[in-house]
Order: structure tokens, then C-alpha cells, then sequence
């Protein structure tokens, strides 16, 4: 069968690759996809982005079967779009996809639910928001409302980096937030101790079932220093989702929203990821939703899937999920996010990048922000590569991930020396 994936980032490239391993694909398209889609030949970029265009051209090819990875074209309606014309695709519908592209409404729908997360209030009038933070004081979380590819979060520290904040999403949009209807908007809320967490699990309208366990490190410098980015390195499996946590995570996180979509008239289908914040008893709160795998952590899950992914999204955009038993590699997966200079606020683009290996059965070069020219591959956005493994330990997946990072070049680049120190303290 034909497989497409929507989408051009590091997720998708993993996605893409992970289905043409199936003996059932004949073919997988990636749309737009990017530098590393296009050196992969048993991988196809087609350049086209507006849904309706996809849609068309998914019905002309024959697609079988379509797996959206990024939010945008979530929020845009794609799933909609295809169902609407027959074509079997998985991920949540535009209505479900407010859980990510808005804040306020995912914040509402927990608390109706009753489902355990940091207490919140809205605002789209800045006096309003800075004298809510002098009044709840810092620490404190500043999130705008809206899709900002994994940005438009700010865990300040201090009062004057929570103001800076509210200025930068209501008035200035510095992050460069794709605003909901009714203008810019802020999801304000207590800052919540313990350890992140990202619990990614399939949802068919029904059943769930769950992915492998990760954890990403979304601060740009080594020991959780800098700014929030949208991710720098994962790896899975995550020591500090223990059996009790999964367990709690599934039973007062994962399927409340399920059933409370469902109860909403709203039915789940696709990749939903909430973000834990896991404190010192093991007791897990959601400080979001994403409606997609997350990006790092797309990279080093599918690194340990033993399955055939073809199959396992074929069941899930069947409604049998129920039906599917997942099998993972036992080692430790781990992924190096080389991001260019100037990320997160400023990267520069158009640094030709050199040295890239070949895939080896232990490691890949998942592309992100790259294309291919002229047989040049070259930097066009923040995450380049991820530099992804697997090995028998944490330490060993670390120092393979890192001897296949200094082996690539390309001006500015940076990264982080200390992905998995988490785990190794654990």
C-alpha cells in the first residue's frame, strides 16, 4: 500500500522511515518532508501544503493510508478534510485538536473534568495579566494560547521574566504565536514542582493504548539552563514514569480525557501526548496536551518499536486498537537534537551541513530543519538533526549519540552535552 505523512520536521522523517520498513508499503510520500526525506530512497517529498491540494492529490495517488505528525494542519482540519472524502487517516479532527492549538479550552476541559493540572486563570487584557502575576508572585507559567511550535511557553523564575512574558505573547508576539479567534490570549498558572515526563498514547475514539515512555529536555544549555525550545534530546525509556505512575497516568490522566471528549461529543482519535509534571510521591498533573507524538521524542520511540508501524496505524484509523500488542526493543534509545545558531529566537539558515552517516542499524540522522539542493544539504530551521541511538545503557547510548554528533559539521551548530543525566541520577 501507498502510506502519506503530513508533515516536514524530525518526527515526521522518523515516521516515514519507520513505515517503509514494512513489507506491506510500497511507497511512503512525505508532504512537504525535508533534506534527509529526500536522500532516503525508499522516501518521496511532495511539495504541497494546503489541505484541500493533499487531499486531492491523496485521492489521485491512491493513498491508502495518511498519518498527520505536526499541529497545524491538525488545527487547520485535515482529518476532517480526508474523512470527508473517504480517505483513511489518523488524527484527532480539528474540534478534538483544540486540546492543543487552545490553552484556555484544554484548561477548561480538564478542570470540568476533573482532571488533575496546575490551577489557571485567561486573560487577553495585559494590566489584567501582570497584576494576576504580582498577585500570585514567581515562580509562576506564562503560556500563550495558540500554536507557537512548542514555544509559547515561559516558566519564569522571576517577576520581571513573567511580565516580559505577558508582553511578549499579548502585545508584542515575539514567539510568533498563531493567535485563536478572538485575538492573543494567555494561559497564566502556578508553577508546579517534580520532574517532566512525556506520556504519548494512541487513541482511537475507544481504546487507548500506550507508547513506549520519554522524556525530553526542552531547556537550550546543558543542566536545564536557557531558554525553553522545543526540545534539544530524548530519550526512552524514562526511569521516572514508574509502573505506579504509568498506572496512575493512564487511570486519572489519559482515559478521563478520553472519556470526556467522548462525553463532549467530541470522540479522540489520533497521537495524544500529555506532558506530566511528576512530583516527589509519584502523584502525576498534566501541565499539557499535545495532539501529536512530541518531537524529540517521536525519534528515539520509534528507534525501540519492534512492530510493524504500518500496521499498528492502519488498526488505529480502523477503531482496533484493541487488537494490537505493541513489542520494544529492550536497550535504551536516545536522541541529540543539533540545533543552529541563533535557536530558539534567532536561527540562521542556509549553513551547508557535511558528514552526515549513513544509517546504521544503532543509529540514524533523523532531519528536521534541512533540505537538499543541488546535492547540497543545508540548514532551514531551528532543529536541524537529531542524532539518534540505541544502546544497552544510558551511558553507552550517550557517548554513541555523541561520537555520531562531533563526526557532523555545519557553522553554529549547537547542542547539548548532557542529554539523559536525568536518567543516569535515577
Amino acid at each position: 500500500m501507498k502510506v502519506l505523512v503530513i508533515g516536514g520536521g524530525g518526527r515526521e522523517h522518523a515516521m516515514a522511515w519507520k513505515l517503509a520498513q514494512s513489507p506491506k508499503v510500497t511507497k511512503v510520500f512525505v508532504a512537504p518532508g525535508n533534506g534527509g526525506t529526500a536522500l532516503n530512497a525508499k522516501l518521496e517529498n511532495v511539495a504541497i501544503t494546503d489541505v484541500q491540494a493533499l487531499r486531492v492529490w491523496a485521492q489521485e495517488q491512491k493513498i491508502a493510508l495518511t498519518v498527520v505528525g505536526p499541529e497545524a494542519p491538525l488545527a487547520a482540519g485535515v482529518v476532517d478534510e480526508f474523512r470527508a472524502h473517504g480517505l483513511k487517516i489518523f488524527g484527532p479532527t480539528q474540534a478534538a485538536a483544540q486540546l492543543e492549538s487552545s490553552k484556555a479550552f484544554s484548561k477548561a476541559f480538564m478542570r470540568r473534568h476533573g482532571i488533575p493540572t496546575a490551577d489557571y486563570d485567561t486573560f487577553t487584557d495585559p494590566a489584567a495579566a501582570h497584576a494576576f502575576v504580582d498577585r500570585l508572585g514567581a515562580p509562576i507559567v506564562i503560556k500563550a494560547d495558540g500554536l507557537a511550535a512548542g514555544k509559547g511557553v515561559v516558566v519564569a523564575m522571576t517577576l520581571q521574566e513573567a511580565h516580559d512574558a505577558v508582553d511578549f505573547m499579548l502585545v508584542d508576539n515575539k514567539y510568533g504565536v498563531t493567535h485563536n479567534e478572538g485575538g492573543a490570549r494567555v494561559v497564566i498558572e502556578e508553577f508546579l514542582e517534580g520532574e517532566e515526563a512525556s506520556f504519548i498514547v494512541l487513541c482511537d475514539g475507544k481504546n487507548v493504548l500506550a507508547l513506549a515512555t520519554s522524556q525530553d529536555h526542552k531547556r537550550l544549555k546543558d543542566g536545564d539552563e536557557g531558554p525553553n525550545t522545543g526540545g534539544m534530546g530524548a530519550y526512552s525509556p524514562a526511569p521516572v514514569v514508574t509502573a505506579d505512575v504509568h498506572a496512575r497516568a493512564m487511570r486519572e490522566i489519559i482515559l478521563p480525557t478520553i472519556r470526556g471528549m467522548e462525553k463532549d461529543g467530541i470522540p479522540y482519535t489520533g497521537f495524544l501526548y500529555a506532558g506530566l509534571m511528576i512530583d516527589a510521591k509519584g502523584h502525576p498533573k498534566t501541565l499539557e496536551f499535545n495532539c501529536r507524538m512530541g518531537d524529540p521524542e517521536t525519534q528515539p520511540i520509534l528507534m525501540r518499536l519492534k512492530s510493524d508501524f504500518s500496521d499498528v496505524m492502519a488498526a488505529a484509523a480502523d477503531g482496533k486498537l484493541d487488537q494490537m500488542e505493541l513489542q520494544w526493543d529492550r536497550r535504551t534509545a536516545l536522541g541529540v537534537v543539533m540545533a543552529a545558531h541563533g535557536y530558539p529566537e534567532n536561527p540562521r539558515k542556509g549553513d551547508a551541513i557535511t558528514g552526515l552517516p549513513q544509517d546504521a542499524d544503532d543509529a540514524v540522522v533523523f532531519h528536521a530543519g534541512t533540505q537538499l539542493q543541488d546535492g547540497v544539504v543545508s540548514v532551514t530551521g531551528g532543529r536541524v538533526l537529531c542524532v539518534t541511538v540505541l544502546a544497552d545503557s544510558v551511558k553507552q547510548a550517550q557517548q554513541r549519540a555523541y561520537d555520531v554528533a562531533r563526526g557532523i559539521q555545519f557553522d553554529g551548530a549547537q547542542y547539548r552535552r548532557d542529554i539523559g543525566f536525568r536518567a543516569l541520577k535515577s
